[in-house]
C-alpha cells in the first residue's frame, strides 16, 4: 500500500509540473524559452496600423510593462483632461489654443497667431524683432521694437515715422520713393534734363516735352505722395516716343554729341518714367521706336531671370541684377528695351573707340537699341547680361558687339566688356557686364594693295577718257560713217566718258552725304544708259540681220530707250529707297541696294545674248547662200564681232565687280580695276582702230592735215634749187665772160 500511495504522489506531482510549464505567461506578455518577456505594443502598431487598439489622433503611444497607455502631443490636450489614458476609452486630443489661454505671451508691440499644434508670434505693424526673425514664440528671447529705432537708415535720405498700418518714410529735399511709401528715399537727379539745350535748337517742338519732364521730377523730390501731378505713365511713354519719331525721322542728331546726349537723355526718361508704370509693365511700339518695360514693386527684392523682346533684339536679364544693391533698394525694379528703327543713320561711321584691325572697317549691322534698369549702378555686373541681335541682312561677315561709349572723342563705338556669346548669318548674341546702348557690328574687309590698284584706276581711267573722247569726236565730226550703229556708238562712248568724269571726281566724296546721293544717283544712271545703249546695238544688229536688213531706227526710239529707261529705273529707285545712294566709304550704291543695278543689267545681258546667238545664226545662214551680199555681209560680221566683244567687255567687269564685298577678293579687285579703267581704250581700238572705214578716214584727215606742210616743204624745196642752178648759171658766164 505504501508503494502504491508513494507511486500516486509522485505522478500528481509530475502531472501539476507539466501543467505549469504549458501556462500561459497573461496579457501584455510573450512566452519565449520558457520565459515571459514584456510585449511592445507601441511596435506593433506601428507595423500594423490598422490594428483597432493603437491611440487616438494627435497621441503618442507609450508602452508600460504588460500593457501601454497613451498621452496627447504637445500643443494638445484630452478631452477628459486626463494625461494618461486608454485607447479603449472616448476621449480625443484636441489643441491648445495659446494665444486666448495665455495673455500677453508674445509681449508688447507682437501679436500671437495660432497654429495646430502650436503658435507663432508676429510684431505688429511698424515694429520689427531685434534679432531680424519674423515668428519666434515665447522663450526665445526676442522683443519687437519700433522699426525706425532698430534701423535708421531704412528710410535713407528721409525720415521714418511709424503709423497705423506700418512705417513710412519722408523724404528730405531732393530726394523720392516714388509713392512707394515703405521704400527708401533715393536722389533723383533733375538736372539731367538741362542737357537738352543742346538738341533743343534741333527739335525746338520738343521742349515743352521735356520741360514737363524736368517739373515732374523737381515735383518728386519736393512732395513724397503717391502721384503729385497726376502723371499717366504710359502716355507719357507714348509722348515720348513720338518725340523720338520726329527727331530721328528729321535728321537732327548730326554728330557724335548730340547722338550722346540723346541716348543718355533717353536712357534717364526711361529711369525716371519707370516707377509710374503699373506692374507687370507695358509694351509699346511707334513708327521708329519698340519699347518693352518691365516693373516690380514691393519691399522684397524680386529674384530670378527675365527677358524682354522686340522684333530684333532681345535682353535677359536677372532681376536680382536690375535691382542693385539691397541696402539701397529703392522698392521698386524696372527692366526696359528700347530699339531704334533707323538710329542706324546718325549712330554708324563713329568707330575711333574700336580697337585698329589691319584692313578692316566697320558698319552697323543690328538696330540700336538702349537697355536700362532702375539699379543706377551698372558700370560693372556681376551676372553679365545676354543681348541678342537679328542681322539687318542676312550675311557671313565677322561681327562684334560694341556699346556706344560717350568717353571716346565725344562719343564712340567700343567692345570693351561686351564679347560674342554666339554668331550666325541671321543672329548674333553678346554677353556685356554693363549696362548702355548696344548694336553689332560687321567688319568689312578692305581692298589690299590698295595703292597699285589705285595707280591703276587712274591711269587707266585716264587713257580711257582720252580714247572715249576721240570715240566722241569721230563719231560726230565724220559725216560718211554715219549711221544708226556709229548713233549708237557714240551715245554709248558719252554715257561711259561722263560717268568716268564723275566717277574720278566724286566717288570718294563722301563728307557731304546729299552730294554724295547725287554722285551716286548719277553714276547708276549713266552706267545703266551705257548699257541700254549696248542692248540697242544688239536690237539695230537683229533688225540688220533678222528683218531684211531693214535698218530704219528713229531717233526718237532709240534716245526713249537709250536715256529714258535707266532715267525711269533711277527715279523708282530713288523714290523707293532715297537712303540707298551712297555710303559711308564710297558714293554709290549700298550693298543691299546693289540690286537697283545689276537686276536691269542682267536682263539687258540676257536680252543680248538671245539677240546675238539669233544673229550669228542667220549670218551663218546667208554666208552659205550661194549669191551673197558679200559687202553687207562682211559689215554685219564685223559689226557683230566688235557688238559682241563689247558684250564681253562690259559684262565681264561688272561680273567681277559683283565680288566685291567680301574678304579675299583680292584677283577679281585687279580684274574689275583692269576691265573697268581701260574699257574706253577697248572700246576706242574695237570700234576705230579695228574699222576699215574709220582707218581709211583717219588715214585721209592725216593725209588733208599734212598736205599743206607737203606743199610748203615742196615749195621750200624748188625754190633752193632754182636759186642753186641760177647760181650756177651767173657763175658759168662770168667764167665765159672771163
Amino acid at each position: 500500500m505504501a508503494g502504491r500511495w508513494n507511486l500516486l504522489i509522485l505522478a500528481l506531482n509530475l502531472s501539476i509540473v507539466m501543467a505549469l510549464s504549458q501556462t500561459d505567461c497573461g496579457p501584455g506578455k510573450t512566452l519565449v524559452k520558457d520565459t515571459c518577456y514584456d510585449t511592445d505594443e507601441c511596435a506593433v502598431f506601428k507595423t500594423f496600423p490598422e490594428d483597432p487598439g493603437h491611440c487616438v489622433e494627435n497621441s503618442a503611444c507609450i508602452n508600460t510593462i504588460g500593457s501601454y497607455l497613451c498621452q496627447c502631443l504637445q500643443g494638445f490636450e484630452s478631452s477628459t483632461g486626463a494625461v494618461n489614458f486608454s485607447a479603449a476609452t472616448a476621449v480625443k486630443c484636441l489643441d491648445i489654443n495659446e494665444c486666448r489661454r495665455y495673455n500677453d505671451i508674445c509681449g508688447p508691440n507682437a501679436k500671437c497667431i495660432n497654429t495646430i499644434p502650436n503658435y507663432h508670434c508676429i510684431c505688429e505693424d511698424g515694429f520689427n524683432t531685434t534679432t531680424g526673425v519674423k515668428d519666434f514664440q515665447k522663450g526665445n528671447n526676442v522683443t519687437c521694437q519700433d522699426i525706425c529705432m532698430i534701423d535708421k537708415t531704412i528710410c535713407g535720405n528721409g525720415t521714418c515715422h511709424r503709423g497705423s498700418s506700418g512705417h513710412y518714410c519722408a523724404c528730405h529735399a531732393g530726394f523720392t520713393n516714388y509713392g512707394n511709401k515703405e521704400s527708401r528715399c533715393t536722389a533723383l537727379h533733375c538736372d539731367v534734363f538741362e542737357d537738352m539745350g543742346n538738341l533743343q535748337e534741333e527739335l525746338p517742338f520738343a521742349r515743352d516735352l521735356v520741360m514737363q519732364l524736368k517739373k515732374v521730377c523737381e515735383d518728386h523730390t519736393e512732395r513724397p505722395v503717391e502721384n503729385p501731378t497726376g502723371l499717366d505713365g504710359k502716355k507719357m511713354l507714348q509722348r515720348v516716343l513720338s518725340v523720338i519719331d520726329e527727331l530721328l525721322s528729321g535728321k537732327a542728331i548730326n554728330d557724335r554729341k548730340k547722338v550722346s546726349a540723346f541716348l543718355g537723355i533717353v536712357e534717364s526718361i526711361l529711369g525716371l518714367m519707370g516707377p509710374f508704370i503699373e506692374p507687370p509693365g507695358t509694351n509699346i511700339s511707334s513708327t521708329h521706336t519698340e519699347l518693352g518695360l518691365l516693373v516690380h514693386k514691393g519691399v522684397d527684392i524680386p529674384q530670378g531671370a527675365v527677358n524682354i523682346s522686340s522684333k530684333h533684339t532681345r535682353l535677359d536679364i536677372q532681376l536680382e541684377t536690375a535691382a542693385g544693391d539691397p541696402l539701397h533698394y529703392p522698392g521698386f525694379t524696372t527692366v526696359s528695351l528700347l530699339s531704334y528703327a533707323n538710329l542706324k543713320e546718325s549712330a554708324d561711321g563713329f568707330f575711333s573707340g574700336m580697337e585698329p584691325q589691319v584692313n578692316h572697317s566697320y558698319e552697323i549691322d543690328s538696330k540700336v537699341m538702349t537697355a536700362t534698369v532702375s539699379n543706377r549702378n551698372t558700370k560693372h555686373l556681376e551676372k553679365p547680361v545676354k543681348l541678342t541681335f537679328h542681322h539687318l541682312k542676312p550675311n557671313e561677315y565677322n561681327h562684334t558687339c560694341v556699346f556706344w561709349d560717350s568717353s571716346v572723342d565725344g562719343g564712340s563705338w567700343s567692345a570693351r566688356g561686351c564679347y560674342v556669346m554666339e554668331s550666325n548669318s541671321e543672329y548674333t548674341v553678346c554677353s556685356c557686364n554693363h549696362l548702355s546702348s548696344f548694336a553689332v557690328l560687321m567688319a568689312l574687309y578692305d581692298i589690299e594693295n590698295k595703292f597699285e590698284l589705285q595707280l591703276i584706276t587712274l591711269v587707266g581711267l585716264s587713257l580711257s577718257l582720252i580714247s572715249l573722247f576721240m570715240c566722241i569726236l569721230t563719231f560726230s565730226l565724220i559725216r560718211s560713217i554715219k549711221s544708226s550703229r556709229t548713233t549708237i556708238h557714240l551715245h554709248l562712248c558719252i554715257s561711259l566718258f561722263i560717268a568716268n568724269i564723275i566717277f574720278l571726281a566724286g566717288i570718294t566724296r563722301t563728307e557731304n552725304r546729299v552730294g554724295c546721293a547725287v554722285v551716286a544717283g548719277l553714276l547708276h544712271f549713266f552706267f545703266l544708259a551705257a548699257f541700254c545703249w549696248m542692248c540697242l546695238e544688239g536690237i539695230q544688229l537683229f533688225r540688220m540681220v533678222v528683218l531684211v536688213f531693214n535698218t530704219n531706227f528713229k531717233m526718237l526710239y532709240m534716245m526713249a530707250g537709250g536715256y529714258g529707261v535707266p532715267a525711269f529705273i533711277v527715279a523708282i529707285s530713288a523714290l523707293v529707297n532715297a537712303k540707298g545712294y551712297g555710303t559711308k566709304r564710297h558714293c554709290w550704291l549700298h550693298q543691299e541696294f546693289i540690286w537697283s543695278f545689276f537686276g536691269p543689267v542682267c536682263v539687258i545681258v540676257i536680252i543680248n545674248i538671245f539677240f546675238f546667238l539669233i544673229t550669228v545664226w542667220k549670218l551663218a545662214q546667208k554666208f552659205s547662200s550661194l549669191n551673197p551680199d558679200f559687202n553687207n555681209l562682211q559689215k554685219i560680221k564685223a559689226f557683230t564681232f566688235t557688238a559682241v566683244a563689247q558684250l564681253c567687255l562690259l559684262g565681264i567687269m561688272w561680273i567681277f565687280g559683283c565680288f566685291q564685298f567680301n574678304e579675299g577678293t583680292i584677283v577679281t579687285s585687279y580684274l574689275f580695276t583692269i576691265f573697268g579703267s581701260f574699257q574706253g581704250v577697248m572700246l576706242f581700238v574695237m570700234h576705230c582702230l579695228f574699222s576699215k572705214q574709220v582707218r581709211e578716214e583717219y588715214g585721209n584727215i592725216l593725209s588733208r592735215f599734212c598736205a599743206p606742210w607737203k606743199k610748203s616743204y615742196s615749195e621750200f624745196s624748188y625754190s633752193n634749187t632754182s636759186k642753186a642752178q641760177g647760181s650756177k648759171s651767173t657763175h658759168d658766164t662770168a667764167e665765159s665772160r672771163i
